[in-house]
């Protein structure tokens, strides 16, 4: 936007400087060439008066000689006729036609206007003033003189008129970018925070004391959104873990006062005690799922992280779980790898893949855990899902169609997405080649300078 906002300052300020400079460029043009005429025809009028003196007393050798000593000092071309047209003496090169400015001048007329005189021509001009007195024309004289002096001029002048607006122009073009910087400055920091907030952020705000007085109430007040945005969430969040965490409770207890009723139920009870006990650990599990994901959404700081030394002691206790449900668990890890990410997050995500690949993967199958630069992968052959819920998994609460019956509350690849954004990286279901699902962790590289 800035580039725009500059060029639209340029343009109307090169039309700005194009209307003063091109009416002042050809005011002067017109002026040097007024000039010329008036000064060249003042020596054609003398060079009129010796004509017709030469006339009347038939005497051309004074004519002659002035004419001469003019063609030699001003490099210009000099000829007189008489009334017939004849040539009664010449003085330097007339190579142009004359026989219109002789026409001219023949009918008693002067040369009144010439063309405009201009760096780039022309290079000489043909004045013509009539020789004689009153209403008797005795001949012409035919004046061609050379434009060099007032063509330097007017390059001079609209050589200074052009530096001028070349000057002008670079002073606008400055001040168009100050001004353009001033005006987007505020947009520009509220795209910023804007972005910041997107990203998990909830704390950025907008500087309000810099730009005009429309865009810094417009910072103000989005500051001011942005408070109330945040207060909802911190208390909707609050909301959530302190229910969460004051139901843990309850169910406890409620848990056991189920397992110490089972001695004295009727055998015949024996199955709707077994399906609300069900219900009430699933619950449990909810709830703690829950809190889970409101301590993860609580926010925490991102740091420079060993994520193999992380998650080898998790891969080593889920062998033996994988082992008792006849599955493989490989792993194909480097020996060290450090990346940005909260501590305890990239675990907890590999936690999260593997539960669900120990539930959904029929005995024989194969996961693998993979790790290549800051991707984290974990891919099985098992069932897989549809492209059209590859997308849609990520959400809370959501659950397969196909996989109702399963265990599970729903919230587990939400709660492994949010550890994902707050580390700054992006989680990704996947297809797995030939069959299965793979779950892929991008995160971010350790930035240079000191850590945290």
């Amino acid at each position: 936007m800035r580039r725009r906002l500059v060029t639209t300052f340029a343009t109307l300020i090169v039309l700005v400087i194009a209307g003063l400079a091109v009416p002042l460029g050809a005011a002067y043009s017109s002026h040097r060439t007024g000039r010329l005429l008036l000064d060249r025809r003042a020596d054609a009028t003398r060079f009129a008066e010796l004509a017709d003196q030469a006339a009347r007393e038939g005497d051309l050798a004074g004519l002659s000689a002035e004419i001469a000593r003019y063609a030699q000092l001003y490099g210009a071309a000099v000829r007189v006729r008489d009334r017939d047209g004849t040539v009664l003496a010449e003085a330097g090169a007339m190579e142009a036609d004359d026989r219109a400015a002789t026409r001219l001048a023949l009918s008693g007329r002067t040369t009144e206007n010439l063309p405009a005189v201009t760096p780039f021509g022309p290079a000489t001009v043909m004045i013509a003033e009539p020789a004689g007195r009153d209403a008797q024309m005795s001949g012409a004289v035919l004046l061609r003189v050379r434009t060099d002096h007032a063509r330097r001029d007017v390059a001079v002048v609209w050589g200074l008129l052009a530096l001028a607006a070349l000057v002008a122009l670079a002073c606008s073009t400055l001040l168009a970018r100050g001004l353009a910087r001033w005006i987007l400055r505020p947009v520009t920091e509220l795209d910023r925070t804007t972005g910041a907030i997107a990203e998990g952020h909830l704390d950025a705000r907008a500087t309000p004391d810099v730009g005009p007085p429309e865009l810094r109430r417009l910072k103000e007040r989005f500051n001011a959104m942005a408070d109330a945005v945040s207060a909802a969430l911190e208390r909707q969040r609050a909301f959530t873990a302190d229910a969460s965490h004051e139901l843990r409770t309850p169910l406890t207890v409620l848990s056991l006062r189920l397992e110490n009723l089972q001695p004295h139920l009727d055998p015949r009870g024996e199955a709707e005690y077994e399906e609300a006990l069900a219900e009430v650990d699933r619950l449990a599990a909810l709830v703690e799922d829950l809190l889970a994901l409101a301590r993860v959404e609580a926010g925490t700081v991102a740091r420079d992280v060993e994520i193999v030394a992380e998650l080898a002691p998790r891969l080593a206790g889920w062998r033996e779980v994988f082992a008792a449900k006849g599955l493989t668990l490989a792993a194909d890890l480097p020996e060290s790898a450090r990346v940005r990410a909260v501590p305890d997050a990239v675990a907890r995500i590999a936690d999260i893949a593997l539960d669900n690949a120990c539930k959904f993967v029929p005995p024989g199958g194969t996961v693998t855990v993979r790790l290549r630069g800051r991707v984290l992968s974990v891919s099985d052959d098992g069932p897989g899902l549809p492209p059209a819920e590859l997308g849609e998994a990520l959400g809370r609460f959501w659950r397969s169609g196909a996989h109702a019956n399963v265990p599970g509350s729903g919230l587990g690849l939400a709660i492994a997405a949010e550890l994902a954004r707050a580390s700054g990286g992006t989680l990704e279901l996947l297809p797995a080649r030939p069959r299965g699902l793979a779950v892929r962790l991008t995160l971010a590289g350790v930035p240079d300078g000191p850590q945290p």
